[in-house]
């Protein structure tokens, strides 16, 4: 019995066998023949030729991350401490772009250092122009560098930057003890200077509320003193007519009109002695005292006249 088609057969399933790749999705192989490169495997079952055909790297298409940790100086010789986040991937599943994954360097690990020394230079190059005090609201300001400085770079590799994450920012602890004094002395400062304007606000409105008191107060006192007038005045005019009227009624009656005068003498000794209030009041109440008197108010009532 002939065997050796048997075996052929056989022989021809274990080389199909071997030559049967499975590439995991989000990956791609790259294969080489003889150490040159051939051409790219898609993820799924795929063929290579055995002995002539063989997967040199499998390269990932998924986004990696990686954390650093680094120290940096600023302009003022302060001591910076980083703690961030990198997170990157393939640009692309374009045969150039694999190309350029696979080849570019030796192994993953001379990749990640390369790439971390990268971002770490870039970020100290940024911070040595920068103050130890502006350093805390730049985090925004170093990520937008560190990616315009990169992504060339990382172009050429086949790779970009998807995201910087930088997750704390930290200075040796005296450094951290004096800014904490300053804020402090800031948060006194602003305090101080609140109250101050609290207190000139207060000191304003009082000075104001005051000198509107006063201004009401003399504007009543104003009105007041303007009613008084009005009111000695229309006294006056009423005395003046009442006295007229009674003059006429005298002359009317053949009577003299100093009779007036007697009446008004003899009344304001009577409101005298009546209102007064402990006051000395000096009159003389003989008849030649009175007739001068008489005589004085009558001189006053012709010069009033003569006016």
């Amino acid at each position: 019995m002939n065997f050796l088609p048997f075996v052929l057969l056989g022989l021809g399933v274990m080389i199909l066998a071997t030559g049967l790749k499975t590439v995991q999705q989000g990956t791609i192989a790259v294969v080489t023949s003889f150490g040159k490169y051939r051409r790219i495997l898609r993820p799924g079952l795929n063929l290579v030729i055995p002995v002539i055909e063989q997967i040199f790297r499998r390269v990932s298409t998924q986004n990696r991350s990686v954390e650093l940790e680094f120290q940096a100086v600023t302009q003022d010789q302060a001591n910076v401490y980083f703690k961030s986040m990198l997170l990157f991937a393939v640009v692309d599943e374009q045969e150039e772009t694999v190309k350029k994954v696979a080849f570019k360097f030796i192994d993953e690990r001379s990749l990640m250092q390369a790439l971390i020394r990268t971002v770490e230079g870039n970020i100290r190059s940024f911070v040595a122009t920068k103050k130890q005090a502006e350093v805390l609201s730049l985090r925004r300001e170093i990520v937008e560098h560190v990616k315009e400085q990169i992504d060339a770079v990382l172009d050429d590799w086949g790779y970009h930057l998807l995201d910087l994450q930088i997750n704390d920012i930290t200075f040796d602890e005296v450094i951290l003890k004096s800014m904490s004094q300053v804020v402090a002395s800031n948060n006194l400062k602003a305090a101080a200077e609140n109250e101050g304007q609290a207190l000139l606000i207060t000191k304003t409105k009082a000075a104001e509320a005051e000198g509107n008191a006063i201004k009401i107060a003399a504007e009543a006192e104003r009105e007041a003193a303007q009613l008084r007038g009005q009111g000695v005045a229309l006294f006056r005019e009423e005395v003046a007519k009442g006295m007229n009227m009674a003059a006429k009624e005298l002359m009317q009656a053949n009577l003299d009109t100093n009779m007036i005068m007697f009446s008004m003498w003899t009344e304001a000794i009577k409101n005298f002695a009546e209102y007064g209030k402990g006051n000395v009041i000096f009159l003389d109440g003989s008849p030649e005292g009175m007739n001068r008197t008489l005589e004085q108010m009558m001189g006053m009532e012709q010069l009033k006249r003569k006016d």
